[in-house]
């Protein structure tokens, strides 16, 4: 056995049996042995889609994806969605090729500082220097990606210690993965805040969003009159009807400013206190009111469920009953495009138990507020604010929940980032159907440029803000990578061709044409 099936061997052996790969010709003994039939392997013709897929299984499945990356151009192609990953806090294994250390010596072409490229965003980076060490490097890396909150490790493997023998597997003990409680103390002084009455809002973030945790944060409120809410941005939310409704704190800071005044008390678990996305003149970074206290009920890396039981056995409001979202009657829209009609049409034709990935910035403003008494689904958002992540993102997440149907809405401007996912969903026959918001702009930068102060944009503003010159024709595009296509101009066609695509397998585009 050689360093690169003992590598296979050992991601399989410890649960990680997908790899999204993108590989050169330093892995070519790493691309034989994923031809171990455990090992899934899924192709991505760019090393950010492959990053970006392997964060989205990793938000449904709450395990890590390995990535395979050829040297160090090839992990800078896919570090912008690993910041992303990194933001949501989402577990990723990537392994990237190396040259043989015999080689490193003639500085070829490829060479590059590839630990330097990767710590800025690994919370791991090793280097496998001999092919023995190898599945014990991989083992290290697998439990570091597995923490909580999920972890990116980072593996370089040289050429020469993958062909080379391996010899006997030696991996570390396994490690016993418990999350942490928080502090006893801390859960009494925050049921002293909730026991005053005071106005008092409470931010879920990660795993306090979904499962048992957000059941409890709803008996929570009822029992105490505290409000529930997210940031603007969160890695993943169960919510439509059936499930506990969570309030979005605005992006826009005066909005925010507004939400925020009369809260007396800001308790969160497993995010800060809110802060503007951007900083922008005479407007503040911190948008608690002034004389808000904000106390931590569980930090990133302890147990949310766990501390609102805690908190409820102290209150002693274990027996409260949350109040549960009814589902809202379905009204199909009809009529011209806005944001109000695209949110009405999604929430007519969202199935049950769908998964609605969202980058569309500007035109999904409002989609948060408008399905909330869909049918339950699951939402995630970009955590790190580098465009391109939501096609492979909804790439990943529909490999990860073959079972559900993946929306994932995307501004023209972001998809073309990462558009490469198209042929990837078709290669894999997933089940995602990508909504292309078609206004031919950057329109959130339009938005941006009166939000910074900088007044109206003149004629060169403009031609760095607008992508109609030449207009992108995005039904070409998918038929191109595989995937079939469709225009729509009204929102009762909106919401017809997203019904369709749910009734079909494999992946669907449909063109919303705002202009």
């Amino acid at each position: 056995m050689n360093g690169a099936e003992s590598l296979v061997k050992t991601l399989t052996d410890q649960g990680v049996d997908i790899c999204f790969a993108n590989p050169g010709t330093s892995e070519m003994h790493f691309l034989k042995a994923l031809e171990n039939p455990r090992m899934r392997s899924v192709l991505c013709l760019f090393e950010g889609v492959c990053t970006g897929a392997a964060d989205g299984y990793y938000r449904m499945k709450g395990t890590p994806a390995s990535t395979l990356l050829h040297l160090g151009p090839g992990l800078a192609n896919g570090l912008a969605n690993i910041h992303n990953a990194k933001r949501a806090s989402s577990g990723m294994v990537n392994i990237v090729g190396e040259h043989s250390a015999s080689h490193l010596k003639y500085d070829p072409p490829l060479t590059s500082d590839i630990e330097g490229l990767a710590r800025p965003l690994s919370h791991w980076v090793r280097r496998s220097e001999t092919s023995a060490a190898v599945a014990w490097d991989v083992s290290t890396a697998i439990a570091k990606a597995s923490e909580h909150p999920g972890k990116i490790a980072t593996l370089l493997l040289p050429g020469d210690t993958s062909w080379q023998d391996a010899g006997d597997l030696v991996v570390p003990p396994p490690a016993a993965r418990q999350i942490k409680r928080p502090d006893p103390s801390r859960i009494e002084a925050i049921a002293k805040v909730l026991r005053s009455g005071e106005p008092t809002l409470v931010i879920l973030a990660n795993r306090a969003t979904r499962g048992d945790a957000v059941e409890l944060a709803g008996k929570l409120k009822t029992s105490t009159g505290c409000r529930l809410a997210t940031q603007f941005f969160t890695s993943r939310i169960e919510r439509g009807a059936g499930r506990v409704t969570l309030e979005r704190i605005p992006y826009a800071v005066p909005q925010a400013l507004e939400f925020l005044k009369g809260f007396k008390h800001i308790i969160t678990l497993e995010t800060t206190e809110p802060i503007a996305f951007f900083s922008y003149p005479d407007k503040p970074s911190l948008l608690k009111a002034p004389g808000t206290t904000v106390h931590t009920l569980s930090e990133a890396d302890e147990d949310s469920a766990a501390a609102l039981q805690m908190l409820l056995y102290a209150l002693n409001a274990g027996a409260a009953k949350a109040v549960l979202q009814a589902r809202a009657e379905a009204i199909v829209p009809q009529g011209a495009l806005t944001p109000a009609t695209i949110a009405a049409a999604l929430a007519a034709a969202l199935p049950e138990h769908c998964i609605l990935v969202d980058e569309s910035l500007t035109t999904g403003r409002e989609t948060m507020g408008l399905t909330v008494g869909a049918a339950p689904h699951d939402l995630i958002n970009n955590m790190g604010g580098s465009i391109g992540y939501g096609t492979p993102v909804a790439t990943g997440a529909a490999l990860a929940c073959p079972d559900r149907r993946v929306f994932c809405m995307v501004g023209d401007g972001s998809a073309m980032y990462t558009i490469q996912s198209l042929w990837t969903q078709a290669r894999e026959g997933l089940n995602v159907t990508t909504i292309i918001f078609a206004n031919n702009s950057y329109a959130i930068l339009k938005a941006e440029y009166a939000n910074m102060g900088a007044g109206a944009p003149g004629p060169q503003a403009l031609a760095m803000i607008d992508i109609d010159r030449p207009r992108i024709d995005w039904l070409a595009m998918a038929k191109s990578m595989g995937v079939p296509a469709i225009a729509v101009d009204t929102a009762e066609g909106f919401h017809k061709a997203m019904v369709n695509s749910a009734r079909e397998q494999g992946p669907t585009l449909i063109e919303v044409r705002l202009y």
